[in-house]
């Protein structure tokens, strides 16, 4: 059975959120920007995997990058936690009625 959108969106976001290394690099973006070399150091992965765990934050919503010469620098998307519980609220259909039990 294909799963509505939203439900897909939701589970994207939690799925980007399910890793160790995905929360290790969120963790360290929620200080300020870093490029991706910072990443590698402070995660302790290869150059091909941080990338691809940024991708994978990227398609969630998570994180925003942008190009400073020959460096990738990325950029914590905070509002995006709000927007996804909100998303999720309405999606599930918590908090119609006021109540939250």
């Amino acid at each position: 059975m294909d799963q509505p959108d939203e439900l897909r969106q939701i589970r994207l976001f939690h799925k980007a959120l399910a890793d160790v290394n995905r929360l290790r690099i969120v963790q360290r973006l929620a200080h300020g920007p870093a490029s991706v070399t910072e990443l590698i150091d402070h995660v302790g992965l290869s150059q091909p995997l941080v990338s691809w765990h940024l991708g994978r934050l990227r398609a969630a919503g998570l994180v925003a990058t942008r190009r400073n010469g020959r460096e990738t620098v990325c950029s914590l998307r905070p509002e995006a936690f709000a927007e996804s519980a909100a998303r999720e609220r309405s999606v599930l259909g918590f908090g119609l009625s006021g109540r939250t039990s």
